[in-house]
């Protein structure tokens, strides 16, 4: 599946037909499984694969950003070679050896320190504080109650991972009508708390995402052209459609069972390789 990657120049959403599902769709019950012993126990161990195939390597320190972690280690390498040089060896016996060995690994240093800032070159990302909140916004938290409490377990993790691997602010899954919303979003003050889901499926609708086939990607946008329910500020969206792979007479169809959508204020938030992480998480959801 390819990524549509359009202009920063181009408004988000212009020509909002040609994205718009044909029919309206309805928050519907998901069909239940069979209650086979066998079959139950198989989609509890695919189930359970979900907690462990999402994670990246973090060192679980609050407040640390580990795509920093060359820089720390060259900071402490290099002034380990500097203290070296000065204070534990004469001038007098220093040989040019070692003044070689020495300045290869400061070398070494202040490329290890420079990394995580030619990395961000590279890709075209920002230098935006990621601490940075939108404004006017809820935080918000909210499923669809007509599900099991399994798929309840897999939506919750799977927003939570992408919240915390991921420059994103703001994250909305939905799997076969059914919603799960989390993170900063855009809603109406006067609505309850059990509208909003109605809310956003309207939403939904009206930006056209039902039937998107293709993942979409927005690096660089601004606030005109932006659907109701996205902060102020958002400045980066991926759409990433959830298909459903069938053969009727050997002609394989593919069905949009649903989307990840997911939005940043950091301008190219998102590189192939997170990219490609979130369609590994979309994927547990698609139906075989």
């Amino acid at each position: 599946m390819g990524i549509l990657c359009l202009n920063p120049s181009i408004q988000l959403f212009p020509n909002i037909p040609q994205f718009r599902a044909i029919r309206n769709t309805k928050f519907k019950a998901i069909a239940a499984r069979l209650n086979d012993p066998q079959t139950t126990t198989t989609t509890e161990n695919q189930q359970q694969q979900l907690n462990l195939s999402v994670l990246r390597f973090t060192l679980g320190i609050p407040g640390l950003d580990e795509s920093y972690l060359p820089r720390w280690i060259g900071y402490g390498f290099g002034s380990l070679l500097i203290l070296n040089h000065f204070a534990g060896s004469d001038a007098a016996s220093i040989t040019p050896a070692q003044m070689r060995t020495e300045a290869l690994g400061l070398s070494l240093a202040a490329f290890s320190i420079a990394l995580p800032y030619l990395g961000r070159f590279l890709k075209g990302a920002t230098q935006v504080d990621q601490s940075i909140l939108p404004e006017a916004a809820d935080q918000i938290f909210v499923m669809s109650q007509n599900i099991s409490n399994c798929e309840k377990e897999d939506l919750a993790w799977a927003t939570y991972v992408l919240l915390r691997n991921t420059n994103t602010i703001s994250v909305l899954i939905s799997v076969r009508g059914q919603l799960c919303v989390r993170g900063y979003w855009n809603t109406p003050n006067d609505i309850s708390k059990g509208q909003i889901l109605d809310w956003f499926q309207q939403q939904i609708e009206k930006m056209g995402l039902s039937d998107i086939t293709d993942t979409l990607y927005f690096p660089q946008i601004t606030d005109s052209g932006l659907g109701e329910m996205l902060p102020n500020g958002t400045r980066s969206l991926l759409v990433q459609p959830m298909l459903h792979a069938s053969v009727p007479s050997a002609k394989k169809v593919k069905k949009v069972e649903g989307f990840c959508m997911l939005a940043s204020s950091m301008g190219y938030a998102y590189s192939d390789k997170d990219i490609a992480w979130i369609k590994a998480i979309a994927n547990k959801f698609e139906v075989e």
